[in-house]
């Protein structure tokens, strides 16, 4: 068994003025998929912020919480926040070995940090991130287009759709809404 994880779609956005992020519950490590229900989306800084990631659990859990350090230091200022943790991810001779994407939103900004230093805004606030992201993103922008979903029915139904087509996705789907 190969010792590669795979793990997760996640997807957030804000429409109509509601802020909402999803994902599936699938970790896989190699061929075999060896939970159903985890939870990859959280809220934080007194519920203003909405995160999830994608990657190592492990690395992810670190990462949330120097992350929420960074959100208290700067009473939830989201972008300086990732701009800090994105800095020190960076630089940091033990974080860099840290292996995941987050995607934060707050109602105004969406964001994907990276461990490479780089922090994403996408034009349209769509973030997505994961091995099945860039179809849960494709099937949002075209719910956002082409439908009258709330915010919330658009992030499930793309989830299901990248589900559909993504091995390392499921449908046991986890919401958060601001």
């Amino acid at each position: 068994m190969s010792d590669i994880i795979h793990a997760t779609t996640v997807l957030g956005l804000t429409h109509n003025g509601a802020t909402v992020i999803g994902g599936d519950g699938q970790v896989t490590i190699g061929q075999t998929v060896m939970k159903h229900k985890a939870r990859k989306v959280r809220r934080l800084y007194n519920d203003k912020i909405i995160a999830g990631f994608a990657g190592a659990a492990a690395d992810a859990f670190t990462l949330f919480t120097k992350f929420e350090d960074y959100l208290e230091k700067h009473h939830g200022n989201l972008q300086r926040s990732a701009v800090e943790l994105a800095r020190e991810w960076r630089t940091d001779k033990y974080l860099r070995q840290l292996e995941a994407l987050l995607a934060v939103l707050d109602g105004t900004t969406s964001l994907v940090i990276s461990g490479n230093g780089e922090i994403i805004e996408p034009d349209d606030g769509i973030v997505a991130i994961g091995s099945g992201g860039m179809y849960a993103l494709a099937a949002a922008r075209m719910l956002v287009k082409h439908s009258s979903l709330p915010a919330r029915d658009i992030v499930d139904q793309a989830l299901h759709a990248a589900a559909e087509i993504c091995i390392y996705t499921n449908d046991n789907i986890v919401i958060e809404e601001l």
